[in-house]
């Protein structure tokens, strides 16, 4: 019985190192050959403890339980006694193989939810927030800075936050109108390139009226309204975002958006 007891002990430790190596690899960026050994090493302790556990554990015996007469005899109740000792043997180890299965168990589920993380940004972030920061230095798509003398009046340029060129949550229609027009940096404004009805790019720019338009479902968007919708299926202005001029000339973002980006959510009534 002790031997078992070993085996079966010797694989739920096993799977206990098992799960920390894999855990131990995946949070130092090691080999991915090293991770997948360290998960194979757990899946097998828990299989071999799980066999072992059927087999030698729980019993297959029927137990017959017989009216004794009373008194018991003296053999008898020295028989129950000894029966009563070793029960109580067999209960204290299997209570140590118990608290092994958990920790056993409990290090192999944590191995296989802590990979959840690599999944992408959190829904948080990727709802409530995008790469713009105070400070981000505004560029186009192939990653140059963006200048104050670079646009013309009444034109338009698609840029990104630096260093995070391409991301579809970030993506910003830069507009220049002239330099008197009240509430503009030197007359350059910035909107959400994301519509607010389905999230189609807003890539036409009306220069005449100084209007965004999505080509998708002809949403209309005033440019000097702070984005507000003159017409279509979208129910909420372009989200703006601040921006100013550096001592250098080179655009920056303040901050953030204020609201989240594209499409009407949840959060929005």
């Amino acid at each position: 019985m002790m031997k078992r007891d070993g085996i079966i002990a010797s694989a739920l430790l096993l799977a206990i190192l098992g799960s920390a190596a894999f855990i131990a690899a995946y949070f130092t960026g090691g080999d991915r050959l090293y991770e997948g050994l360290g998960i194979a090493a757990a899946a097998v302790g828990l299989c071999i403890a799980a066999a072992g556990w059927a087999f030698w554990i729980v019993p297959e015996e029927k137990v017959v339980d017989e009216v004794d007469t009373y008194p018991s005899s003296l053999d008898d109740r020295a028989t129950q006694s000894g029966e009563v000792s070793e029960g109580l043997r067999e209960l204290t180890r299997s209570r140590a193989l118990v608290a092994l299965l958990v920790a056993a168990l409990g290090s192999f589920a944590a191995a296989l939810i802590l990979p959840i993380r690599s999944l992408g940004l959190a829904p948080d972030a990727l709802l409530f927030r995008t790469r713009w920061r105070r400070g981000a230095r505004i560029v186009r798509d192939d990653g140059t800075l963006v200048h104050v003398d670079d646009l013309n009046v009444d034109t338009v340029m698609t840029v990104f936050p630096e260093g995070a060129t391409g991301d579809p949550q970030s993506v910003v229609t830069l507009v220049r109108v002239p330099e008197s027009i009240p509430g503009t940096a030197s007359g350059y404004v910035a909107y959400s390139r994301l519509c607010t009805h389905a999230g189609c790019p807003v890539a036409l720019y009306r220069a005449q009226e100084r209007e965004l338009i999505c080509p998708c479902h002809q949403s209309v968007f005033d440019v000097l309204a702070d984005g507000a919708v003159i017409s279509g299926p979208a129910d909420h202005a372009l989200p703006r975002l601040p921006i100013e001029i550096g001592s250098d000339g080179i655009l920056r973002a303040t901050d953030d958006f204020s609201e989240p980006v594209g499409p009407g959510f949840w959060e929005r009534g």
